[in-house]
């Protein structure tokens, strides 16, 4: 399964953490205590938002890779 999806890590100071949202997967977000951190909790709740659309056998939007506008 691709998983070429493009991650936005902003910091938040009302959550006093990064987040990184992924634009292509409605709902998908991670945060972190640091960038690396919010990346790599990125890249495993896309695996679990993946899997849990494969079971309920929602579709899967393709990546489209850079977004025009963020």
């Amino acid at each position: 399964m691709d998983k070429k999806y493009e991650i936005i890590i902003y910091w938040s100071s009302e959550d006093n953490a990064y987040l990184a949202e992924v634009p292509e997967l409605p709902g998908c977000m991670a945060d972190g205590k640091s960038y690396h951190e919010a990346l790599s909790n990125a890249e495993k709740i896309i695996e679990d938002w993946l899997e849990t659309a494969v079971k309920l056998g929602r579709p899967i939007p393709q990546p489209k890779g850079r977004l025009l506008y963020a």
